[in-house]
């Protein structure tokens, strides 16, 4: 995932005849820092059933249905078919790479967070979001860690779809609920065709800031509280102090 930098698809054409559907797809995978490696992807589905896929990579047709294998293998040996495929590389890949490496100028490196977020009854598991905002393209993944591995058991990942953010950009939120452990590290990983590496975002058990704001409060009246409390019975102390001494140089 890391290593793909940008890709697009296009649909060559979709043919519904009474109620079958046909549809070839033809899709562009650029590479490296100078989008110098193309993959080139061209798949036919028959009523949503793959049929045949054609990879640059490999340089060959397969099959994946009795009558397609026997239509891959045929293909494989044809070398008018090898043209189409040169051409339809260049025409579609190798003739749109400006445009692509355009494109990859607008894309942004995601600004992260990760919090706790209340369940609305107040059940435990805990629950843990993770997001990702103002990021382009839109391509994304987010995965959990505990203790620096993947997440597999004794949790539950749900993901929301990426959302456009209506400028171009896009946001993605990851909700892990799981039962907290003393002692474990909770992290989640992103990738991105930004990032050089995938980047790791370490998950703060401590209190959340709206909890820290409340506590700080408290704390805060408690002290002025105390204060006043101490000074009034000061002021007590000595009047009290003040009106014994001149009531007591009256009697004198």
């Amino acid at each position: 995932f890391p290593h793909t930098v940008l890709s697009f698809s296009l649909f060559l054409f979709t043919i519904i005849i009474n109620e079958d559907f046909y549809q070839v797809k033809a899709c562009c995978s650029f590479n490296g820092p100078n989008f110098d490696k193309i993959e080139y992807i061209l798949t036919a589905s028959f009523n949503k059933q793959k049929m045949l896929e054609y990879n640059s990579t490999r340089g060959n047709w397969i099959g994946f249905t009795d009558y397609s294998i026997v239509a891959s293998t045929f293909w494989n040996k044809d070398p008018l078919d090898r043209l189409e495929r040169a051409m339809e590389i260049k025409l579609m890949c190798f003739d749109n790479r400006a445009f692509i490496q355009t494109i990859r100028n607008l894309s942004t490196t995601p600004t992260m967070r990760i919090k706790s977020v209340k369940q609305p009854d107040g059940r435990h598991p805990a629950v843990l979001v993770c997001s990702a905002y103002n990021f382009y393209p839109k391509q994304i993944q987010i995965t959990w860690l505990r203790n620096d591995q993947e997440v597999t058991e004794g949790v539950r990942v749900s993901n929301i779809d990426v959302i456009p953010d209506g400028e171009l950009y896009y946001q993605f939120h990851s909700y892990l609920e799981y039962t907290p452990t003393s002692g474990e590290r909770i992290s989640c990983m992103v990738e991105h065709v930004t990032l050089s590496e995938p980047r790791i975002i370490v998950w703060n058990n401590s209190l959340p800031e709206g909890e820290k704001t409340t506590i700080v409060v408290g704390l805060c009246g408690l002290i002025i509280g105390l204060v006043i409390f101490i000074s009034g019975f000061i002021y007590h102390k000595k009047k009290y102090a003040l009106y014994n001494s001149v009531h007591q140089g009256e009697e004198m």
